[in-house]
């Protein structure tokens, strides 16, 4: 039977401390399936993305600007001295305000469980800002692909994902240009010939559906990006046939591949972006696709080396309800390897915001949110690859990352308002507090004291 303590801490995000605990943990993770809000008002008051696509035109505008102009007066672009453009300011500020609204979201939501299966598809889908084009809309593509999908389809958030404007020129698919099209013929004609780009039709193979090593080849990878070929969005094309109607995703056909496809062996002769779309409602239903998403899942909810029973039990569901992802989260909560105690070592940004919640600090700003998951060593939307963060403990287990976390523990119980750490630690943990941590707890010097050694305590580390 599942118990609270796993509820809160395995499928939640950490107990609030003023929160009552769960007589019912089943039932209290079922019913956030109906109350989710997937736009919340932090998430509300956000940029539009065609704010954000225009805010990145103007910061390329301007470094061109700055890059003609120097090279005109003959000096160095990166040496005027007055610091970064104020263009390339907003993406930032864009940036640590979705980071604090994501925080702030987390931390005072009463829906845990969906939250973090937010977080988990952000980091499936994973896009990173240490790319400039991507770095006011990192934070976008989750709110506005993954958080209205992530009681769907699988093949609904797939097709959202890869039509964002983060993941189109994350993976460079913005500027693919199918070398048979209208415009790909007139830049051979001119000597300056425009390339298909693969690193979308890649990463959408290898890590959004079918997974590393399940039986496609470079063929397969080729003709699936000569088929997502005019997936590109407007607003930022400075060749009018190219500027599309606006600021957003659109499909342009003068760029496209023209031609049937075969992909895995099958043909593919729907036109235009309906061709691409055919191929990723393929992928999204493909037995390998439910294998790797079922993999993923199990190393997430249960173990780092997943369960192979409760694989294949995921992997069934996912095969019979074509892919309803309810439906798989419904087989976590009732699996009994979901149940093991403390059996996944907790990620920075897992265990910060358990600290947080914890603690009822409540929101923090744009730049202490972020500083704080940088110093962790988990920034948000900067993962090192597109295969996003590791989700096992090694990774995160070091003994730097844990010193870091005892010290945050300690400035996080200075900003604390008197709390009963003994009383807190039931709550958080109910009936699996250890006898060590409650000693230690007890035997402190004072609250603040006692508050740290919780925070930085073993069940704090584990979920």
């Amino acid at each position: 039977m599942l118990d609270a303590t796993t509820a809160l801490n395995r499928f939640g995000l950490g107990a609030r401390g003023a929160d009552p605990v769960p007589a019912d943990p089943r039932g209290w993770l079922l019913d956030q399936l109906q109350r989710f809000d997937p736009a919340p008002a932090p998430i509300r008051a956000l940029p539009e993305t065609s704010t954000l696509i225009t805010m990145l035109r103007d910061a390329r505008d301007n470094r061109q600007d700055r890059k003609q102009e120097a090279k005109a007066n003959g000096t160095d672009p990166k040496a005027k001295g007055d610091g970064m453009p104020a263009p390339f300011r907003e993406l930032r500020e864009a940036y640590l305000t979705a980071v604090a609204a994501r925080v702030d979201v987390a931390v005072s939501s009463e829906t845990p469980f969906i939250e973090r299966l937010v977080h988990f598809w952000a980091n499936h889908f994973a896009v990173s800002v240490d790319k400039v084009a991507t770095v006011g809309m990192a934070g976008d593509l989750e709110f506005k692909a993954i958080r209205p999908h992530v009681l769907g389809k699988f093949g609904t958030m797939l097709s959202a994902v890869e039509r964002h404007p983060a993941m189109l020129l994350y993976l460079d698919q913005a500027q693919s240009v199918g070398p048979d099209s209208m415009l790909g013929q007139i830049a051979a004609r001119r000597g300056r010939e425009r390339g298909l780009n693969e690193n979308l039709a890649r990463e959408i193979l290898e890590l959004h559906t079918l997974g590393v090593r399940t039986g496609y080849s470079q063929a397969d990878v080729t003709e699936f990006a000569r088929a997502l070929t005019g997936w590109t969005l407007g607003g930022l094309a400075k060749q009018p046939i190219l500027q599309g109607p606006g600021p957003q995703f659109w499909f342009a056909a003068p760029i496209h591949q023209p031609g049937t496809r075969q992909v895995l062996g099958k043909p593919y002769r729907q036109n235009g972006e309906d061709q691409a779309q055919a191929i990723l409602d393929d992928l999204a239903r493909h037995p390998m696709t439910a294998r790797h998403i079922a993999t993923k899942l199990a190393r997430h909810f249960a173990a780092d080396d997943p369960p192979p029973a409760l694989i294949a039990r995921i992997e069934q569901a996912f095969l019979s309800s074509d892919g309803d992802l309810p439906t798989l989260y419904r087989v976590l909560i009732d699996a009994p390897e979901c149940q093991v105690p403390a059996a996944k070592f907790r990620s920075p940004w897992d265990w910060s915001l358990a600290a947080l919640r914890a603690t009822g600090i409540g929101a923090l700003p744009g730049r202490p949110a972020a500083g704080m998951l940088t110093e962790l060593g988990q920034a948000v939307w900067k993962p090192g690859s597109p295969a996003g963060y590791d989700d096992t403990g090694p990774s995160w287990a070091g003994p730097d990352a844990l010193l870091r976390r005892v010290e945050l523990a300690q400035r996080l119980a200075q900003r604390s308002v008197a709390i009963d750490a003994r009383a807190l630690g039931d709550r958080l943990f109910p009936g699996a507090l250890s006898t060590a941590t409650r000693q230690a707890v007890e035997r402190a010097e004072d609250g603040r004291q006692a508050l740290a050694l919780l925070l930085a305590s073993p069940e704090m580390m584990r979920r």
